[in-house]
Formats: C-alpha cells, sequence, structure tokens
C-alpha cells in the first residue's frame, strides 16, 4: 500500500507543510512536486490526481504555499506568484534530499495559477526534469481584462489603486477581495464567475475546510503583472505536458495553446479535453480522472519510473 505522511520546510524561512504521499515498493521513487492555484489548499483536488500519479509510481509532494492553507506566513491569504514559485523550488530542495527521493528524477505539476508557476519553475530550474501544467494562467493582465469586460475591468483597477494608496498611507497589508463572487456585476472579485464559487464553497465543507475564499487586493494586482510567456519560450529540452480544457472561459484556453505552440521542446505535449470546463476538473470526477491519468502516465514516462 502506498504511505503518506505530514512534512513541513522552510522556504525564505516561513515554515511550509504538506503530505508527502510514497508508492508502494522500494525506493529510492521518482517525485512529483503539487502545488494548487488562486486560494487553493493541498487538500482541494491535489489528493485526486495524486492518486493516479502515485498509483503510476511516482511519489508525489503535496504542500500549501507560505500564507496560505496549513503553511505559515502573513499577511494571510496574499498570493505573491514570485514568492509562490520560489516555495515550489524550495519542495524540491526538500525532496531531493529525502531518502525516499531520486533527486535525479523529480518533475513539477500544477493547475491554474500553478499551471503557469510550473513553466517558470521549469525553465528556471534544472533539477526539475519534466512540467506538467493543468488549464494554466499564462498572461493575468489579459485574462483579467477579457473575463472582467472593459467597464468593470476600469473599476477593478479603481479598487486596486485606491487600495496602493491606502497601504502606502497607513502602512497595511492593505484590503481583501472575494476569490468569486455570486453576484459578480454587484460586487467586484477577482474571478467574476459564480459557478467558481458555487463549486468551491462546496468543496470547501465537503474536503478542504482551510480554504479560504478570497486574497488581499495587493494578490491581484500581482496578478496584472503575470506573464509566463518569457519562461515558456525557455523549456528548450524539457518535457512538458499542457491539458486544456476545450473552451475554457476563466483561463482562456486560446492564450494557453499560444504559450504551448511558444515552448521549443520537442518534448511537449497538448491534451486539449473536449466538453470538460475549467471547474469541471475540480468538481467532475470522470474528468478528474481523465486529466489525472494523463499526468500519471507522462510522469512515469519522463521520470522513468522503474
Amino acid at each position: 500500500m502506498s504511505s503518506q505522511r505530514a512534512v513541513e520546510f522552510l522556504s525564505k524561512g516561513e515554515k511550509i507543510r504538506g503530505d508527502l504521499v510514497l508508492p508502494e515498493g522500494e525506493g529510492p521513487f521518482p517525485l512529483l512536486v503539487m502545488g494548487g492555484g488562486w486560494c487553493y489548499v493541498k487538500e482541494i483536488v491535489m489528493p485526486h490526481y495524486a492518486k493516479a500519479i502515485v498509483e503510476k509510481g511516482v511519489a508525489v509532494l503535496m504542500f500549501d504555499y507560505r500564507c496560505m492553507g496549513a503553511s505559515e506566513g502573513l499577511p494571510r491569504q496574499h498570493i505573491d506568484p514570485a514568492a509562490q514559485i520560489e516555495d515550489y523550488k524550495s519542495a524540491v530542495t526538500f525532496g531531493e534530499r529525502l531518502p525516499e527521493i531520486d533527486g535525479e528524477r523529480i518533475g513539477v505539476w500544477g493547475i491554474s495559477y500553478a499551471g503557469g508557476h510550473v513553466l517558470a519553475v521549469g525553465a528556471t530550474d534544472e533539477r526539475v526534469k519534466c512540467v506538467i501544467s493543468n488549464i494554466p494562467v499564462v498572461d493575468g493582465y489579459e485574462n483579467m481584462r477579457r473575463v472582467h469586460g472593459s467597464q468593470r475591468f476600469h473599476e477593478l483597477n479603481e479598487l486596486i489603486l485606491a487600495d496602493r494608496r491606502e497601504r502606502t498611507k497607513s502602512g497595511t497589508a492593505g484590503g481583501r477581495m472575494p476569490m468569486s463572487s455570486l453576484h459578480p456585476f454587484s460586487e467586484l472579485s477577482t474571478w467574476p464567475f459564480p459557478t467558481i464559487h458555487t463549486i468551491f464553497h462546496d468543496i470547501k465543507e465537503r474536503e478542504a475546510p482551510r480554504h479560504e475564499h478570497w486574497s488581499t487586493i495587493e494578490s491581484t494586482e500581482l496578478l496584472l503583472g503575470y506573464d509566463v510567456a518569457p519562461f515558456a519560450r525557455r523549456l528548450y529540452d524539457k518535457p512538458t505536458l499542457m491539458v486544456v480544457a476545450e473552451g475554457d472561459e476563466i483561463t482562456l484556453w486560446d492564450l494557453e495553446i499560444g504559450v504551448f505552440n511558444s515552448i521549443p521542446s520537442a518534448r511537449k505535449k497538448l491534451a486539449v479535453l473536449p466538453k470538460v470546463s475549467h471547474m469541471s476538473l475540480y468538481s467532475k470526477q470522470n474528468d478528474l480522472a481523465v486529466a489525472g491519468r494523463l499526468a500519471a502516465e507522462f510522469a512515469a514516462e519522463h521520470l522513468g519510473v522503474r
């Protein structure tokens, strides 16, 4: 049987907590480091994907970023993509030192915001031997501009500017805003889709009590400066799988495919899943199973399961 244990490690002085799951048999095993997306704690979705990966003989390390979930760090619910990318690299450093893990066979897996992070991690950390990017955020500015529409995007920028002025004046972490809202035309949120609100509150109630459906306003300001395209162009010879939901209106499948096409690696694979949505890859077991199987097979192939 597979085994699971809680682990913790430091990232820039902050204590990061996660779970290490080992396959059956004797190691050392290859390892896939797994991080979540916007406001996601490790209990959201990752265990479902991890199950298929571990069954293929690959260990997984699921972790919460600093300021999120079980990990330490202030301000809470502050989402800094550069810091989260650093947390990924700290997780790789922790994993490569474990006696159960083969430090020469480590990959990274990410979904949504983290789907973009792993492209950056893979491009800047030579220890990473494969990249699995699910429904990634690739261009924060264009993503926000399109999902909000011109008028609401203007209002979003006004809110961000007001928060910046207040942070400078008061020296505090600033205000907070919802991840999503049931009333996106009257309440500003980062991701203005009622389905996101409904599905994540259901997941929180069932299996992820640490999930908080809000972030600092500055987190959204940082999202507007997020662009992984330059990193994708540096993935010269790294096996990279990108899973895209056909017609994804949340992280914008056309942008995702454009970034995939820019990856120069000959060892890349694009999987466009028909009849799924961004959120069904969190909530529908059949869709989770398809994406999980693709990730497991890709990881096993490129991390050299023996």
